[in-house]
């Protein structure tokens, strides 16, 4: 898979929240956040059930307009624009959703190259693409078979490829390992890795693991070997350069309760913080 970053991306602040305030008819989620993810960083959204992490996905993908507030992204203003512009825009951006979001009436591959097919892409190049983001999952075997035929953690890692079919230079997860057994989410855990280290994806990824978070931080894709290896928080991703690096964000009462570092989070005598490590 090739990656998609242009020069822009490595300026410019891929993802950005201005005084975001967003809500429904119960009432607002979000109070006014602001925040930034910098390029080829992956920024952990943590938070009770409730709290708006899936939301600020939504936001940051297009799929949802704030009730007021800015939110950039790639450098444009997606609040403000028009859905037009927006179904193409969405191409640079991946979505994995929680439960995979599969269509259960498709094969592994038409599902994966569905987005493709919408854009009316050359099917010799829609065969080749689909059977390259399959072989990232390890997944090239499945082409044929339907999502019912899958494992979750197989449906997991078809969702990841579809979000891939465009190479997108922002990935968005919404807890990608929720509901899976301890080993398949550590496959995936190590997928993201791979999309980080060695594609340079930005990503914001939500979830209630604080293991995920502190996976991401403490150990890295070697490309060379093939293989996740320990690089420890400190001086590794979970450290706070100016590019990269994994950081938390937790999200309480509608605002940003928490920003930091792994490290910081783990050493918080804060007693909110303190119920995520269990």
């Amino acid at each position: 898979m090739n990656n998609a970053a242009t020069p822009a991306q490595d300026t410019v602040p891929p993802i950005t929240f201005l005084d975001v305030h967003m809500g429904f008819d119960e009432g607002e989620i979000l109070g006014g956040i602001s925040f930034q993810v910098r390029p080829r960083e992956t920024l952990v959204l943590l938070g009770e059930t409730g709290t708006g992490k899936t939301l600020t996905l939504k936001l940051a993908a297009g799929l949802l307009s704030p009730l007021s507030g800015t939110v950039n992204v790639l450098g444009k203003d997606v609040s403000e624009m028009p859905e037009r512009e927006l179904l193409k825009f969405r191409r640079q951006i991946g979505f994995v959703f929680q439960e995979g979001a599969l269509f259960d009436s498709l094969t592994v591959a038409d599902n994966v190259a569905y987005r493709l097919r919408e854009e009316r892409a050359d099917e010799e190049e829609i065969e080749q693409r689909v059977q390259e983001v399959l072989r990232f999952v390890e997944l090239e075997h499945t082409l044929d078979l339907f999502p019912s035929e899958l494992s979750g953690g197989m449906r997991r890692r078809v969702s990841i490829a579809r979000a891939l079919i465009d190479r997108p230079p922002i990935v968005l997860y919404d807890s990608p390992t929720a509901g899976l057994d301890p080993v398949t989410s550590q496959t995936i855990i190590s997928l993201i890795l791979r999309l980080r280290d060695v594609y340079g994806v930005t990503a914001m990824l939500a979830t209630h693991r604080l293991q995920d978070g502190f996976a991401l931080a403490n150990y890295s894709f070697d490309p060379e070997t093939k293989r996740v290896v320990h690089i420890g928080g400190q001086n590794g991703a979970g450290g706070a350069s100016d590019e990269g690096g994994t950081r938390f964000m937790v999200l309480r009462d509608g605002q940003i309760y928490f920003e930091g570092t792994p490290e910081e989070i783990a050493n918080s005598q804060d007693a909110y913080l303190k119920r995520f490590l269990v």
